[in-house]
């Protein structure tokens, strides 16, 4: 039985953050998203503010010496080029808190069976490295944590366009965290990683197609390893007005992927945690409409009638 609505997950310094102008990040969308579903009449009651894991925890899953380089900014110029941010002790204190936004949210999914982080998905970064806008990997320490509290087997479903090279090499060793990626082969990274269950889809790729490659694998997937959890990355740069996308596909099959994910995982009684990902369009407005896309399908589930004031 689903709550009323899903744990919600979100803290106001996700979109602090100050980036050079011109800046390729949309740093803004995190708040817009935050304020648009308060729009709608979600009550600001409805979320939680994240807490930031510390870096004990997080000296867990991460290279000490690397976590300690961004921690008092020593990491040399190549490694934070390779990032993508300026190194600021406001970036580093950031990350902590979408680390913990995206546990929290692991942990709230066991209880409301549907459970949104209003960020995470930094699925470039490795053991000791950053990549790609990501400086720690929120999903990896998630489902390795929720491993130590009892778990048994999790499923971490990625979607976004880009493959989750990070999770791949963090998650080779770990049989009980099964890796899953549909993602456009010809877009960054430029070397894979290889993922427990990896497709890899052409630019021209169908809707159709997309979708298919999605439920079929998910079947499978959830059939084969029966998961105690869902982690789902629900990154909106598949968009056919993505800039940074390489597909094409549409607002309506981003909700029908989205919905497909959180139904298949409602349907099993499989509990899922899901974080909204990557999506790069200088228009924050229509970009924050692509990630509402998730809170429609989770919404529509939970029989909310929040749901019907989503434009898809």
């Amino acid at each position: 039985m689903l709550s009323p609505l899903p744990a919600m997950f979100y803290h106001p310094c996700y979109s602090e953050l100050i980036l050079p102008q011109q800046h390729r990040y949309p740093i803004q969308k995190y708040r817009t998203l935050y304020e648009q579903l308060l729009n709608l009449g979600v009550p600001a009651g409805a979320f939680s503010q994240s807490t930031p894991l510390s870096i004990a925890e997080l000296a867990a899953f991460h290279c000490p010496s690397y976590i300690n380089s961004l921690y008092d900014g020593s990491i040399d110029a190549k490694a934070m080029r390779r990032i993508g941010f300026p190194w600021t002790e406001q970036l580093f204190q950031r990350s902590l808190c979408s680390l913990g936004g995206t546990l929290q949210t692991a942990q709230a999914a066991l209880e409301t069976g549907i459970a949104l982080h209003l960020s995470g998905g930094y699925h470039h970064a490795f053991y000791a490295e950053g990549s790609g806008f990501c400086l720690f990997n929120d999903l990896v320490v998630a489902a390795k944590t929720m491993l130590h509290r009892g778990l048994d087997k999790i499923l971490l479903v990625d979607l976004d366009v880009h493959q989750g090279d990070g999770s791949a090499a963090m998650l080779a060793d770990e049989p009980r965290i099964i890796s899953f990626s549909v993602h456009c082969e010809k877009n960054f990274p430029y070397r894979k990683q290889p993922s427990d269950w990896d497709i890899g889809l052409p630019p021209d790729c169908t809707e159709q197609h997309y979708l298919e490659a999605v439920q079929q694998s998910l079947h499978t997937l959830i059939h084969w390893h029966k998961p105690d959890l869902v982690i789902y990355d629900a990154g909106v740069d598949i968009h056919q007005n993505d800039e940074l996308g390489l597909l094409n596909i549409s607002t309506p099959a981003v909700f029908q992927r989205d919905y497909l994910v959180l139904q298949s995982c409602v349907q099993q009684s499989i509990p899922v945690a899901a974080v909204i990902g990557g999506g790069y369009q200088r228009n924050i407005d229509a970009l924050v409409q692509l990630h509402l896309q998730l809170f429609k399908a989770a919404f529509t589930l939970c029989g909310s009638d929040f749901a019907g004031k989503i434009e898809t």
